[in-house]
């Protein structure tokens, strides 16, 4: 039997470290519960389920509880993301997980070529949807891709700028939007498939949003194309699969969605 020189499985890094104070609950927003589970377990779920192989959950507000969580599954790593300093920074606290991937892309034997970069507080995932992503990854020879969706409202969510002749701009968070971006129903639900060591290396460039004081990992893709890399956006994600879990509200309707595609 041969040893492939380097894994075909994709990585993944769950950004779950945020506290959700909207969700009037001490809980970490990850942990409170989809279809009986903690949400962030849908999310390995999915991503398991596409193929990846190493999964690095990265933690922070009350981490125990996340592990906890996470417990009965094998095989993943955590990151501490000790202070919340945005995406980006929370996605940088996983780096050392990636040790031998060098800036013109993956590291050694073993390394994963793929990425992908998630939120763990999206439990509506689908796993078919992160392999069409991978799929338009691999065939373009991406060094970033990002799965957009065309929703209703996009109320609250990073808008998908164009230019006029419909090609990828960049993402502007809804905070540093202009009247008329905020017009924009294309959004980043925060579905990334990247190269890992063009991921890094353009997070060592990214710089502190002057408005919020965070490190946005939306950044990323504009860095890239500026270095002449080449960045992918496909409408890959269903608009119900985007629904915002911000009050107990949101909760119920994403936990009744969730348990009627057979989840429990």
């Amino acid at each position: 039997m041969t040893t492939a020189t380097r894994s075909d499985a994709p990585a993944a890094i769950i950004l779950a470290a945020g506290k959700g104070t909207r969700m009037k609950s001490d809980l970490p927003k990850v942990c409170h519960p989809i279809g009986g589970r903690a949400m962030v377990c849908a999310v390995v779920d999915a991503c398991r389920e596409a193929g990846c192989g190493k999964i690095v959950v990265v933690v922070g507000y009350k981490q125990e509880l996340v592990r906890e969580a996470l417990a009965g599954y094998s095989g993943l790593a955590f990151a501490l993301q000790e202070e919340q300093l945005g995406t980006g920074h929370a996605v940088l606290c996983a780096q050392g997980f990636f040790e031998g991937v060098g800036q013109g892309g993956s590291g050694g034997t073993g390394e994963a070529r793929e990425v992908f970069v998630l939120c763990g507080d999206g439990p509506l995932i689908r796993a078919s949807t992160l392999r069409k992503v991978l799929d338009r990854h691999r065939a373009t020879g991406a060094s970033a891709t990002l799965a957009t969706s065309v929703i209703a409202d996009p109320t609250g969510y990073g808008r998908v700028v164009r230019d006029e002749t419909g090609k990828f701009v960049g993402i502007v968070e809804q905070k540093n939007a202009t009247p008329a971006q905020l017009l924009i129903r294309e959004v980043n639900p925060s579905y990334y498939c990247f190269e890992p060591g063009a991921l890094f290396s353009a997070l060592s460039r990214v710089e502190r949003n002057q408005a919020t004081g965070e490190y946005y990992v939306t950044d990323v893709p504009t860095l890239l194309m500026a270095d002449g890399r080449r960045v992918e956006v496909i409408d890959a994600v269903p608009p119900e699969d985007v629904l915002s879990i911000n009050t107990l509200e949101h909760l119920a309707e994403v936990d009744r969605i969730y348990r009627s595609r057979g989840g429990a």
